[in-house]
């Protein structure tokens, strides 16, 4: 008898998930330098990329919670990235009036 080979395995998943994980983080943050530099160096609106963004992290955080994923003190630290966005955000739309 010769021993089957196996595809897939615990190590092959994880692999595959860490590659999915870094292919996602470098497309997110390269839209969000295409939006940064849309808006402040041409000046234009790039609401559409900056959609894509939040939704694709909406969606990565429903699938978490849905899947029961997400550690306990999660919330709390969605909020304080959220209070800290909305910090910044003000304190450029004061600096630029």
């Amino acid at each position: 008898m010769t021993p089957q080979l196996v595809e897939r395995d615990e190590r092959t998943v994880a692999i595959e998930n860490a590659g999915y994980r870094w292919s996602y983080l470098v497309l997110s943050f390269a839209l969000l330098v295409d939006v940064a530099f849309r808006s402040f160096v041409r000046g234009e609106t790039s609401w559409d990329l900056f959609a894509l963004i939040v939704l694709s992290g909406g969606l990565n955080a429903g699938y978490q919670a849905w899947k029961r994923a997400l550690f306990p003190r999660w919330i709390v630290i969605v909020l304080a990235v959220v209070a800290g966005a909305a910090a910044v955000a003000a304190a450029i739309a004061m600096l630029r009036h």
